[in-house]
């Protein structure tokens, strides 16, 4: 396909994407390693390994201490904690001085053997908080391939799993213990034998790490020390309760826990019931604050009407090419289609949605992350835990599900204590009411106003462009599908109710001058119904369910 450019507007600088990281993958055995460049440690003759700290016995009920004793070490540098020397000097190699508030309650404690339940803002550092721990642990007891795997640590997602390997990858520099990443998508058999062989620091997503505790002959798991769930509200969330009752189940008992959780809802609780047996520690770094989100970080939003919706996003995307910018989408399909229509406009932009193979979201992860400039086009699987370095601006182009999700997205920027960052929020009139949920969840949002005459009119060249591209046309036609789908299950549809949208206006936004057919259910015992055109440009009817399956629902299981 070839490229071309909206007349009215400047070329565009095509050099705005970042180059693929140079990563220690390969395509068998990528995400397993040995960091054998460290120092020489004792012999072990023992099999087993010893446990660090002194624990009480197990007890039915979840009772929690408060962190309050570890206070004072807040705003301490690293070097105040007796870490071994290997680590310390991959904590000065990555260039890392004085801890967070998270890591400064989590990492004492946790060295001393204690379970944690943590909960803290999104981007405040938590990764390092339990890893830390982790790779001390692992030293400490001399823990070799032989032993088997002495930590364990769970997340929802690939990329994120992704994310705390190459952190870890760091942390091991001048240790001898091995570690590696198991996750679906990835060679399962590359997998079973690096396990059989030993991985000592696991990172893993739940259906394949369940996969591997069930049937990977070989894979040594009775000696583990340390588990480690991040995330966990995220892994309820995308349906993996089973998973987790099973593999805590098969897990054995005796070991330390650590669970991070942004909420603390019931299903959270009912996990740390199960996972955490000795009287953990609870670590909340933002009870006392009073936004949920970063301080630095400037939000707003802008009222616009459906059929102005991609005309101001190509504006914002047009003056903003210098700058690292984030925008979510509610389905893939929609991210397909606007990163293949401003490719071929000559807005380069990189995308990074379910339906890409593993080995293109891990490049494009990458590349993303390396890159000082650029424009990523996502579904939320980006919006939970990743750190990506200097994100200019968050754009939620499409509606979050709720303010948790709202605030999680607009995590990706403004990561860490003294960062800044700024978001955007599209609302459409209809949509204002989520404004109260937002500040209801100590969300504060300014207004802001986009001069009508400094928005780039080019809707007729768009609607020509669809009309006569074959390859846009369809993809436009999966991506206005999708939209509505996404927004028809939308958890507050009380305010995102599909009903009211007017499709006339929701087409014009996808490049339609007359809305293409979508074929739907009203109610749950009546036929279908097919809406064709301007004649059916508004829906009526109680309720509306797409048939086809729904592309945001999808998303949900996808990472396992």
């Amino acid at each position: 396909m070839g490229k071309r450019k909206f007349k009215e507007e400047e070329q565009v600088d095509s050099n705005s994407e970042g180059n693929i990281s140079e990563t220690c993958f390969s395509d068998n055995d990528e995400y397993l390693e040995n960091s054998n460049d460290g120092e020489s440690q004792t012999k072990q003759d023992d099999e087993t390994v010893q446990v660090v700290g002194d624990f009480s016995k197990e007890s039915k009920e979840l009772q929690l201490e408060s962190a309050k004793d570890f206070e004072d070490y807040e705003k301490k540098k690293f070097s105040a904690v007796d870490f071994t020397e290997s680590t310390m000097k991959a904590i000065e190699d990555m260039k890392f001085e004085y801890m967070t508030q998270v890591q400064a309650r989590c990492i004492p404690p946790a060295l001393t053997g204690r379970d944690i339940l943590g909960a803290a803002k999104t981007g405040s550092g938590k990764t390092l908080a339990f890893l830390l721990p982790a790779v001390e642990l692992l030293s400490r007891t001399k823990f070799k391939p032989r032993n088997g795997t002495g930590v364990i640590i769970i997340t929802p997602t690939r990329e994120l799993a992704l994310q705390i390997f190459s952190v870890a990858k760091e942390l091991f520099k001048y240790h001898n213990q091995t570690f590696g990443v198991v996750m679906g998508g990835a060679n399962r058999r590359g997998e079973a034998e690096k396990l059989t062989k030993g991985v000592s620091l696991l990172v893993a997503t739940p259906g394949r790490l369940l996969d591997h505790l069930q049937n990977t002959k070989g894979f040594l798991f009775k000696n583990l020390q340390m588990l480690i769930i991040d995330e966990a509200d995220r892994i309820l969330e995308v349906g993996f309760e089973q998973e987790m009752k099973q593999i805590l189940n098969i897990l054995p008992k005796e070991r330390q826990t650590m669970l991070f959780s942004a909420t603390q809802t019931t299903k959270v609780e009912d996990l740390a019931r199960l996972s955490l047996k000795r009287a953990p520690l609870y670590i909340n770094v933002d009870e006392n604050k009073e936004a949920a989100t970063n301080d630095k970080l400037e939000q707003g939003y802008v009222v616009c009407p459906s059929e102005q919706r991609f005309l101001l996003l190509f504006t914002f995307l047009k003056k903003n090419l210098k700058k690292k910018v984030i925008v979510f989408f509610s389905s893939c399909n929609s991210v397909k289609y606007h990163a293949e229509l401003l490719n071929y406009i000559d807005i380069p932009v990189l995308e990074l949605h379910g339906k890409q193979k593993q080995t293109k979201r891990t490049s494009t992860f990458f590349e993303f992350i390396n890159a000082e400039k650029g424009i990523l086009l996502c579904t939320d699987v980006a919006a939970r835990g990743l750190d990506i370095p200097a994100v200019d601006w968050i754009i939620q182009y499409d509606p979050p599900d709720d303010p948790r999700e709202y605030i999680h997205r607009v995590g990706r920027t403004a990561r860490g204590e003294n960062a800044s960052g700024k978001a955007l929020l599209f609302l459409l009139p209809s949509e204002l009411g989520f404004l109260r949920f937002l500040k209801n969840a100590k969300v504060p949002l300014n207004e802001y106003q986009f001069p009508t005459n400094k928005i780039a009119n080019v809707q007729i060249q768009l609607e020509k462009l669809i009309s006569k591209n074959f390859y846009l046309n369809k993809s436009a036609k999966d991506g206005y599908r999708s939209y509505l789908l996404a927004y028809a299950s939308h958890g507050l549809k009380k305010i995102f109710n599909v009903n009211q949208l007017d499709l006339q206006q929701v087409a014009k936004a996808f490049g339609f001058t007359v809305p293409p057919t979508v074929q739907l259910t009203i109610g749950a015992s009546c036929k279908d119904k097919i809406y064709k055109g301007a004649k059916k440009a508004k829906m009526t009817g109680k309720e509306h369910y797409v048939k086809q399956k729904n592309n945001k629902g999808s998303d949900n299981r996808q990472w396992k």
